[in-house]
C-alpha cells in the first residue's frame, strides 16, 4: 500500500527572504504564496496557491499558471482542520493531504475563512446539481443493468440454439460408430460443448439473480441517501452561516482597533488607517453578512434524536487490573499422583491451581467476540450468516490460549448474570443447574436480533502427562430476524506438561455447526498439535454447504488469532489421496476476508492470569445482582486478593455446606420415598429440547424482572 503523499504548506513570507505578498482576492479567486513541504531531504519549497470555484491548486511559480498544475483538492469533499495557532490541515480523505502553516494567527484565519466559504459553495452547487438525481441513480443503474441482462439473455437463448444444433451434428457423428481416435474426439468435443451450455446458462441466471436482489434493495437505497443529502444541506448551510459570521466579528475587531489607534494618535490620515483600508479590501472577497445573527442554531444530528434517555447516560467505566497473581510455589505432583484417570471435578484441589474466576464467569467469557453475531443477524444469504456464526465457534477459544489456570467449579445454585445492555445490547445469565454430573445453563438475549443458549457439562480426565476437557453439551444460536437456529458442540481442550515443564494448552476435534432452518452445515476441524506438521499451529480449517452438499465457503486461520473465509467458484477432486484413502477436495475460490481477529491483551496480562479486557471485569463487585451470583464468592474474593491462604480455607467451608445441603435433600427424598434427589434449578427448566431431542435447562423467566424488583426470596443460601 502508497502511503499517502503528505504536504506542509506555511503561508507567508520567511524572515530572511522579502516579504511577500498578502494573499489577494480576485472574484471569486483568492492567491498567495505559500511553502509546501516537499519531502525530508528538500523540506519546505515555496510554491504560489490559487483557490478557485471551490478548487485549491498550487504551482512551482506564478508563471506556471497557464500550463502545469502541480496538485489540486476539491473542496466540496474536503476537511479542513485547525491544529494550533498557525496550523491548519486540508484533507481529501484519500492520497491528498495539506498541512499549512500561515506566519500569524490572522493571516492563517484569512486562508481558513476563504477556504471555509469556498467549500461550503462548493458542496451547496455540487448538491443543487447532483441532488435532483440521486433519487433517480439507483433506478437508472437498475434499467442498466436490466438492459444488460436482457442482452444476456438474448445470448443465452442464442447458446442454447446453436448449442443443441452443435450437439445433434455431435450426436450424428457418434451414431456413424467411429472408431479409435476419431471418436474419442468427437465425444470429448460433446462433452465440453455440454459443459459450455451449462456454463453459459449458470452466468445468466447468476446476473438475472443479482438484477433480482438490487430491486428488492432500491427503495431502501434511496431512503438512505435521500436521508443523507437532507442532513449534509443542513451541515453546510450552518457552516457558511459561520464562517460568515467569523468575518463579520472579525472585521468588527480590525474596525474598533483602528479606531481606537486611530484616537490615539490624533491622526485620520496616518499609515494606520491606510493598513486597515488594505485590509478591508482584501475581505471584500468574503461577502460578510451586514448584519450577522447573535446566534445561530446547529440541527441536531438524527442520531441523537433516535436515542432514549437511558442511552443518554454515561456508561459505566469497567476496572482494568486487578491484583498481581502471587508467585506461590506448590508440589502439584503429590496431590496429583493418586488421581490418575479420575474426574477433575473430584480431585480436591486448592485454589493454587485456580484462576479468581468460576466456571460460569468462564463460560460467559464466549461472548468476547459477540459482535460476529451482531453482524451475522444483518446478514441477508444464509450462507454468508454460517461464517459469521462459525467464526463465532471459533473465537471463544482465543481466550484459553495462556490461560492455564483451573477456574472454580460452581457451587450448586450459583449464578452469574452479565449486564451489557447498554454498552452491547445483550444481557446473559448462567446457573449451575446440577452438581453430579457438573452441569451449567447458559441464556444470552440481544437487543441487536440474536439469542444465545447452551447447557455445558464439563467431563475431565487426568491422563497423568496430559489432561483432557470433554464439554458436552449443545450451543444454539437463534435469529430473530431470518429464524435461522444454529447448533454445534465444543471440542476437546488438552493441558500438556502436568508435571513437568511449562503448561501449554491444545484445543483438536471437530464441529459441525448446523442452520436447522435451511439444512445449511459447516464443517470444522481444529488440526492437533504436531512437531512434525508442516502447518501452522493451531490451524482451523472448514467448508460451508447447503443443503445439497455444494459447497458455497472456506474457511481458514487459527483458533488463536483469526479467521478469513473465501467464496467458492469452483471445486474438483485432486489426484492426491487424503486421509485414509479418501479423494481431497480442491477449492478454487475469490480472495480471502478477514471475518474475525483476536483483540490484544491488556498491559500487564501476564501477571493477572493472562485475562482479557473482559474477563478483568468479570468478578468486578456490582449492586443489585442475586445473592447467589459469582460475585459474592468469599473464597473467590479472598483468592483474587491474593490471600490464597483464607481463600482455601474458605473453599473447604463452602464445600462442605454444599454436601450438608445435599444430604439433607437425599433425607427429603427418602422420607418422601422418591428415587433420587429432588433438587430444582431456580432461573431454568429442564426439558426436551425440540430441535436436538436432549434433556437440558432451558431459561423460564424471571430473573431480569427479580432484580428490577430487588426481591431475591426464592435464592438459597450457598456462600
Amino acid at each position: 500500500m502508497s502511503v499517502p503523499q503528505i504536504c506542509v504548506l506555511i503561508l507567508g513570507a520567511v524572515m530572511s527572504e522579502p516579504k511577500t505578498p498578502t494573499p489577494t482576492p480576485a472574484g471569486d479567486t483568492y492567491k498567495g504564496w505559500v511553502f509546501k513541504w516537499t519531502n525530508y531531504i528538500k523540506g519546505y519549497q515555496r510554491r504560489w496557491f490559487v483557490l478557485s470555484n471551490g478548487l485549491l491548486s498550487y504551482y512551482r511559480t506564478q508563471a506556471e499558471m497557464g500550463h502545469t498544475c502541480r496538485g489540486t483538492i476539491n473542496l466540496a469533499t474536503a476537511t479542513i482542520t485547525v491544529d494550533d495557532a498557525c496550523n491548519f490541515v486540508i484533507s481529501n480523505g484519500g492520497a491528498q493531504t495539506y498541512h499549512l502553516k500561515a506566519s500569524c494567527e490572522v493571516e492563517r484565519q484569512r486562508w481558513i475563512t476563504a477556504l471555509e466559504l469556498a467549500k461550503a459553495k462548493a458542496a451547496r452547487m455540487q448538491a443543487e446539481s447532483g441532488g435532483g438525481s440521486q433519487n433517480s441513480e439507483v433506478q437508472s443503474a437498475l434499467r442498466t443493468l436490466g438492459s444488460k441482462v436482457e442482452d444476456l439473455s438474448t445470448c443465452n437463448d442464442l447458446i442454447s440454439k446453436h448449442g443443441s444444433a452443435l450437439q445433434r451434428s455431435l450426436s450424428e457423428l457418434d451414431s456413424l460408430r467411429l472408431t479409435g481416435e476419431a471418436g474419442d474426439k468427437i465425444r470429448q468435443v460433446t462433452e465440453r460443448a455440454t459443459l459450455f451450455r451449462i456454463t453459459s446458462n449458470a452466468m445468466i441466471n447468476a446476473c438475472r439473480d443479482f438484477l433480482t436482489l438490487a430491486q428488492a434493495h432500491s427503495k431502501r437505497w434511496q431512503k438512505a441517501l435521500q436521508a443523507e443529502r437532507e442532513q449534509r444541506v443542513r451541515l453546510e448551510e450552518t457552516l457558511e452561516q459561520l464562517a460568515k459570521q467569523h468575518n463579520h466579528l472579525e472585521r468588527a475587531f480590525r474596525g474598533a482597533a483602528q479606531a481606537n489607534a486611530t484616537t490615539d494618535n490624533k491622526s485620520s490620515t496616518g499609515p494606520g488607517k491606510g493598513e486597515a483600508s488594505d485590509e478591508d479590501d482584501d475581505n471584500e472577497f468574503f461577502d460578510a453578512m451586514e448584519e450577522a445573527p447573535e446566534f445561530i442554531t446547529v440541527p441536531e444530528p438524527l442520531a441523537m434524536n433516535q436515542e432514549s434517555p437511558s442511552e443518554l447516560v454515561p456508561l459505566k467505566k469497567r476496572r482494568t487490573r486487578i491484583p498481581d497473581k502471587p508467585n506461590y510455589s506448590l508440589n502439584l505432583w503429590s496431590i496429583m499422583k493418586n488421581c490418575i484417570g479420575k474426574e477433575l471435578s473430584k480431585i480436591p484441589m486448592p485454589v493454587n491451581f485456580n484462576e479468581p474466576i468460576s466456571m460460569l464467569q468462564r463460560l460467559s467469557e464466549d461472548l468476547e467476540y459477540h459482535e460476529l453475531l451482531d453482524k451475522a443477524a444483518k446478514c441477508q444469504s444464509s450462507l454468508e450468516q454460517m461464517c459469521y456464526v462459525a467464526a463465532f465457534s471459533v473465537s471463544s477459544y482465543s481466550t484459553t490460549v495462556h490461560r492455564t489456570g483451573k477456574p472454580f467449579n460452581p457451587l450448586l445454585g450459583e449464578t452469574y448474570e452479565l449486564d451489557r445492555r447498554r454498552e452491547s445490547g445483550y444481557r446473559s445469565l448462567c446457573e449451575q443447574v446440577s452438581h453430579h454430573p457438573p452441569a451449567a445453563a447458559h441464556h444470552v438475549i440481544s437487543d441487536r436480533g440474536w439469542t444465545l443458549r447452551q447447557e455445558i457439562t464439563v467431563a475431565s480426565k487426568f491422563r497423568g502427562k496430559y489432561l483432557s476437557i470433554m464439554p458436552l453439551g449443545t450451543i444454539h444460536a437463534i435469529f430473530e430476524k431470518s429464524n435461522n437456529h444454529y447448533t454445534w458442540k465444543k471440542v476437546t481442550t488438552t493441558v500438556h506438561n502436568i508435571i513437568v515443564g511449562k503448561l501449554w494448552i491444545d484445543q483438536s476435534g471437530e464441529i459441525d455447526v448446523v442452520n436447522h432452518t435451511t439444512g445449511d452445515r459447516c464443517h470444522l476441524k481444529f488440526a492437533p498439535y504436531s512437531y512434525f506438521s508442516r502447518d501452522v499451529a493451531r490451524k482451523v480449517t472448514g467448508v460451508v454447504m447447503d443443503k445439497d452438499g455444494k459447497a458455497h465457503y472456506v474457511l481458514s486461520g487459527t483458533w488463536d488469532e483469526k479467521m478469513e473465509f473465501s467464496r467458492v467458484m469452483q471445486s474438483s477432486r485432486g489426484g492426491e489421496n487424503g486421509t485414509e484413502g479418501k479423494q481431497k477436495t480442491v477449492y478454487q475460490t475469490l480472495k480471502a476476508r478477514e471475518v474475525w481477529r483476536r483483540n490484544p491483551l491488556p498491559e500487564g496480562a501476564e501477571t493477572m492470569y493472562y485475562f482479557t479486557a473482559l474477563a478483568l471485569s468479570l468478578n468486578e463487585q456490582e449492586e443489585g445482582v442475586a445473592p447467589t451470583d459469582s460475585r459474592r464468592r468469599p473464597d473467590q474474593r479472598l483468592m483474587e486478593d491474593g490471600r490464597w491462604e483464607e481463600a482455601n480455607a474458605e473453599k473447604q467451608r463452602l464445600e462442605e455446606k454444599q454436601r450438608s445441603a445435599r444430604r439433607e435433600r437425599e433425607r427429603e427424598a427418602a422420607n418422601q420415598h422418591a428415587p433420587h434427589d429432588t433438587y430444582k434449578a431456580l432461573w431454568f427448566e429442564r426439558c426436551e429440547d425440540p430441535i436436538t431431542g436432549e434433556q437440558v435447562h432451558i431459561y423460564r423467566g424471571g430473573y431480569w424482572e427479580a432484580k428490577e424488583r430487588g426481591s431475591w426470596e426464592g435464592c438459597a443460601d450457598i456462600f
